[in-house]
């Protein structure tokens, strides 16, 4: 994969296969052409991501994911903390696994952290950046 990506999986809260996270945020480094750089990747409880959104965005309410850039250029360097509880909630909606919803947010947080966003509301599924997340997302199930 990205040998110059340092990707670290910390499972804070519940249980996860931290490799599956690791590669999946490498595969997307990989994919973005980042090929140097460190990233951190956290599972926290509801109650942890509500204290962070609402300490660093405002939003008094848990989500599920945040991300933090601490790199510019084509470097990879930043922080990306995913909430399990609300990962569990959204995979039973989707009827998907909570592996692939994880690997999804993972992704989707490696996006951000290098740079990508999307719009607020229903038009966001749309969005070039939900697209490239659900191609990566596929590349990384079947790989």
């Amino acid at each position: 994969m990205a040998r110059g990506v340092d990707v670290t999986v910390n499972v804070e809260h519940g249980r996860a296969d931290a490799d599956a996270l690791r590669r999946a945020a490498e595969h997307t480094a990989l994919a973005e052409g980042v090929g140097a750089g460190e990233l951190s990747v956290t599972l926290l409880a509801d109650v942890a991501m509500q204290e962070l959104n609402r300490g660093y965005l405002g939003h008094d309410r848990s989500t599920d994911v945040l991300a933090f850039s601490l790199g510019e250029n084509d470097t990879l360097l930043g922080d990306v903390y995913v909430g399990i509880e609300q990962a569990e909630r959204q995979a039973r909606e989707a009827g998907v696994t909570l592996e692939e919803e994880l690997v999804r947010l993972v992704v989707h947080g490696t996006l951000h952290v290098l740079g990508w966003d999307h719009p607020d509301g229903p038009e966001r599924l749309q969005s070039p950046m939900f697209r490239r997340q659900e191609e990566l997302v596929r590349e990384v199930r079947e790989g």
